[in-house]
């Protein structure tokens, strides 16, 4: 189980979101590649791991309209295009740092 981010911070001019960890890694990953990289069923077919919505299926303009703490675990997020279903655990947010796919 990953430890829980140190920050947290949506930044709708930039269209990132700041995440820092204990071990003092950060990054700034973009609302597009973070909607793209959603963990829910609607997203990824919960039978299969296939994933059904991509980075590529998300409009450049993706915003974050809220975002709350599940528990000491996860970060739910309300996106602009009404999807709010996933829970980003720490550990999924760790892994999408971690694999910095998007080159930031």
């Amino acid at each position: 189980m990953s430890a829980p981010p140190t920050r947290l911070k949506s930044i709708r001019e930039e269209q990132v979101l700041e995440i820092a960890w204990p071990d003092g890694t950060e990054a700034r990953i973009p609302f597009r590649y973070l909607r793209g990289r959603c963990p829910c069923a609607s997203c990824v077919n919960e039978f299969t791991g296939k994933r059904m919505v991509d980075v590529l299926d998300i409009p450049e303009g993706i915003l974050i309209d809220a975002a709350e703490l599940t528990g000491n675990y996860a970060l739910k997020i309300k996106w602009n295009d009404r999807h709010d279903t996933g829970l980003y655990t720490w550990e999924h947010l760790r892994e999408l740092c971690d694999r910095n796919e998007w080159g930031g």
